[in-house]
């Protein structure tokens, strides 16, 4: 057996020196056809409340979490700005918009379809993140 071996050995010194290409093996796994381990969803992680689940749902937690901060910070810098922008532009205090002066017309009037804006659009990308993560969960089943 070692003769054999010696033998391969210095035919591929040989041919390395000839500028040839040494053969290729291919090698395989004689247990080709072993069960395969099944797959562990996603879905089932959560449940179960592993320490992948709580991964998952920690990223579901944070995305929405990080929308309702976005749309409280926008709807609070349009309320919280009217009154400084009224403070350092005297004008618009004393203009009057349908007999009423424009600050009370625009914090009764426009404020609360802002806030209803504000919500519809909280509420449609909040279920959109949801379709997401739904989405990945399924996915992995």
């Amino acid at each position: 057996m070692s003769r054999e071996r010696d033998r391969a050995r210095r035919e591929g010194e040989r041919t390395r020196r000839d500028g040839e290409r040494p053969r290729r093996e291919v090698v395989t796994s004689p247990r080709t056809t072993a069960a395969r381990h099944p797959r562990y969803p996603v879905s089932r992680e959560i449940d179960e409340q592993t320490r992948l689940g709580e991964v998952y749902m920690r990223s579901l937690i944070r995305t929405q979490f990080r929308l309702a901060l976005f749309v409280c910070t926008v709807l609070g810098c349009v309320v919280g700005g009217l009154p400084l922008l009224f403070l350092l532009v005297p004008e618009l205090r004393e203009t009057r918009l349908l007999g009423i002066p424009l600050p009370w017309a625009v914090l009764a009037g426009l404020i609360y379809p802002a806030f209803v804006l504000g919500a519809w659009l909280y509420v449609r990308q909040a279920e959109r993140n949801e379709r997401h993560f739904a989405d990945l969960v399924e996915r992995d089943r």
